[in-house]
């Protein structure tokens, strides 16, 4: 099913038509935004625009469609099956997961129990995030990764403002790992997936490409997960997406303890940048990364600009 098929039938009926008259490329439509009272937005080619009644993509929001109540309540109707019990878990992280691995952000009235966020009601906000794979970006990058020895790689953090390609950089550096390349054999890598971006698992199947030898666990906060992944799965990498908590700093401590190889993103625009971050910089300090893979997006996203060794020597 492409991905057109799979999005318009989330839809109320208004929006399914809607969409299925806008003559768009959807290899580039990044997100689509529902919020309740207000105009109906999407990011196309790293672009914001509004969609009309007549389906065209404007920049003027007074010409948009408005979202209303009713649009919101029969879409999550449709994502859910028409039961949003069966999604209570995911409910509690934010989002859920539809097949095709796009993942649906989702805001409104939390329901708290003891602090902690029971789930959601009320929902009047919708953002769909579309699954986008770009497979062999990474193939720049994988022979600076390669260690002297050629039977591993070094730790490795990549770095990206947000909307940069850092996700999709890691993803096909987990396929390429896993399946095996011409620089390296394939390799068991662990994946921690915590907002189901990576390997964007529908029903505990990944719908995007991570690799034969690959195993992800979904939906887990990283540092558990990191853990968990060592203990339970033998990986000889471990993969994980925007770290910088004090709990992943010890995580990462013990998987890099444990001779596990670490591929990691962080948001940032330079070294410079993450050194200034309380936790990350003393990451960078202590040498932990080996390999440095520096993502913008001046000429367009996903673009390499710099790779630098642990002591900060730039080898790209």
């Amino acid at each position: 099913m492409s991905a057109k098929d799979e999005l318009l039938k989330i839809f109320s009926i208004k929006l399914r038509s809607l969409f299925s008259r806008l003559t768009i490329n959807y290899n580039i439509l990044q997100e689509i935004r529902l919020r309740i009272n207000a105009p109906l937005l999407v990011i196309y080619g790293n672009k914001e625009y509004f969609v009309t009644d007549d389906a065209k993509l404007v920049d003027n929001p007074e010409r948009a469609v408005f979202i209303t109540k009713n649009e919101i309540r029969e879409t999550m109707e449709y994502i859910s099956n028409y039961s949003l019990y069966a999604f209570e878990e995911e409910l509690r992280q934010g989002f859920i997961t539809i097949n095709g691995g796009h993942r649906i952000g989702i805001a409104g009235k939390t329901i708290l129990e003891q602090d902690s966020v029971k789930g959601i009601k009320h929902i009047s906000f919708i953002n769909i995030r579309l699954a986008h794979q770009v497979k062999g970006c990474a193939a720049p990058v994988l022979p600076f990764l390669i260690n002297d020895q050629m039977d591993g790689i070094y730790h490795t953090l990549i770095i990206s403002p947000p909307r940069c390609g850092k996700t999709t950089m890691l993803r096909d550096l987990i396929r390429m790992l896993s399946d095996g390349s011409e620089y390296l054999s394939g390799m068991s890598v662990g994946v921690v997936d915590e907002r189901s971006e990576i390997a964007a698992c529908y029903m505990g199947m990944p719908q995007n490409e991570v690799g034969i030898r690959t195993d992800v666990l979904d939906c887990c906060p990283k540092a558990k997960g990191m853990m968990m992944l060592i203990r339970s799965m033998s990986p000889q990498i471990i993969a994980v997406d925007e770290i910088g908590s004090m709990e992943d700093l010890e995580a990462i401590d013990y998987v890099i303890g444990c001779g596990c190889k670490l591929i990691a993103t962080v948001h940032g625009s330079s070294i410079e940048d993450i050194k200034s971050k309380p936790v990350l910089g003393e990451l960078v300090n202590r040498q932990l990364f080996e390999r440095y893979v520096v993502l913008s997006n001046q000429k367009g996203v996903g673009h390499l600009e710099k790779i630098y060794d642990g002591s900060g020597k730039q080898l790209f």
